[in-house]
């Protein structure tokens, strides 16, 4: 769920996956059920991101298809892993909206609030269409506000960029943003980020590094203008460049969130900024010392309200529905925090799972949005330029 998508489509690559999609949604089988037929109809979800998205989202599709709405509809889960060479979720949508291709099996996506502008920009406002609010009445349950795409976006889980530090190391972990940028210049080399073209978690941290010096309208803005006003941010950047984790003498900028996570256990660096989830996640499985905890500076790093839409060229709008009504059950938020350490957006009380400890005082609804459309991948390509290739 996160700001990892291209923000340029390859029509002629993405159009590679266009071919056998129409019509796919329409197969159908017959269940016995009280001695009449009861036709049930195929909805295809389609997600992209890490593998702890993968595994949360193929445990909801077991739920579901083992649920009542199961006999009507049968689940059927796509997933684009991140880092991989295919064409992103984003490429192939937008590659065959503007094919006109109808009736696909893209019934139903992952999107998060970040990413609407960016979809919108490339393949039009029509290239998603609105819920049907009758249709899902557990939306009386979601809690939390899409920061774009209202109507269209059904918010399902929250999750944000935070601070992972090691306890042991780091007694009082900065509050703020200056007290932040301060401690890297104090401890040399103990501070990592990774590229932020190759991960939301550093993409974060540069955007927040550049956008604290913008008014808060531009985080859900996609207007050129605001590029104008990137250079205090990124002369911050750079004077924060040679402060960062070396090796062999250089500075290094891992790949992925991943990698400066790796950096953490490993113990190379001390702090370092990361997902919430995938920290969270990491803890319970002990790759990452007990010694680790989270923290959130002022102002917020941003964070992210994955979400539900439906693509216009589906082929499933009542089964999409469906799956929306399920994912705001207590069933499957509880799958989502189990799996994925996911901030619920139902209320905490309906939680049980053993992982509550882990987002304890983070609420989806406080959340600090970001929606820039293409401006993110062109926010990573400056950065790229001036810092990532040692241009200082």
């Amino acid at each position: 769920m996160k700001l990892w998508h291209k923000a340029t489509v390859g029509l002629a690559a993405g159009a590679l996956f266009l071919a056998g999609l129409t019509g796919c949604s329409n197969q159908s089988s017959a269940n016995a059920k009280s001695g009449s037929s009861v036709k049930q109809t195929s909805v295809t979800l389609w997600a992209g991101g890490s593998q702890n998205v993968k595994d949360g989202m193929s445990k909801i599709v077991n739920a579901f298809n083992a649920s009542p709405e199961g006999k009507k509809y049968k689940l059927n889960l796509q997933f684009i892993l991140s880092g991989t060479s295919a064409a992103s979720l984003q490429d192939r949508i937008v590659a065959a909206q503007k094919a006109g291709q109808k009736k696909t099996n893209y019934d139903l996506i992952l999107a998060s609030d970040a990413e609407y502008a960016a979809y919108t920009q490339l393949g039009g406002k029509d290239i998603f269409q609105k819920y049907d609010k009758s249709a899902i009445p557990n939306l009386k349950n979601d809690k939390a506000t899409v920061g774009a795409g209202a109507g269209y976006l059904l918010p399902y889980r929250g999750t944000t960029v935070v601070l992972a530090y090691d306890s042991a190391k780091v007694k009082n972990p900065p509050k703020t943003d200056k007290e932040l940028y301060a401690w890297i210049k104090a401890n040399p080399g103990k501070f990592a980020y990774n590229t932020p073209e190759s991960g939301g978690a550093g993409a974060a941290f540069v955007q927040t590094a550049v956008y604290n010096y913008l008014p808060k309208a531009a985080l859900t803005s996609s207007d050129t203008k605001w590029t104008k006003q990137w250079t205090k941010g990124l002369t911050l950047l750079k004077s924060l460049d040679s402060a960062m984790y070396k090796s062999g003498g250089k500075v290094v900028y891992p790949n992925k969130n991943q990698g400066s996570m790796d950096l953490l256990a490993n113990g190379q660096v001390a702090m370092i900024p990361a997902w919430q989830d995938m920290t969270a996640v990491a803890l319970q499985a002990g790759t990452l010392p007990a010694t680790v905890k989270m923290t959130q500076i002022s102002p917020a790093f941003t964070g992210n309200l994955d979400s539900l839409v439906i693509p216009t060229i589906g082929s499933n709008k009542p089964g999409a529905e469906a799956v929306m009504n399920f994912m705001l059950t207590k069933q499957a938020q509880n799958i989502l925090v189990d799996t994925m350490a996911a901030i619920p957006v139902i209320d905490k009380s309906a939680i049980t799972s053993k992982n509550l400890k882990y987002i304890k005082g983070l609420n989806a609804k406080d959340f600090r949005f970001s929606s820039t459309g293409s401006l993110s991948a062109e926010l990573n390509k400056e950065w790229n330029s001036q810092i990532g290739n040692g241009v200082k």
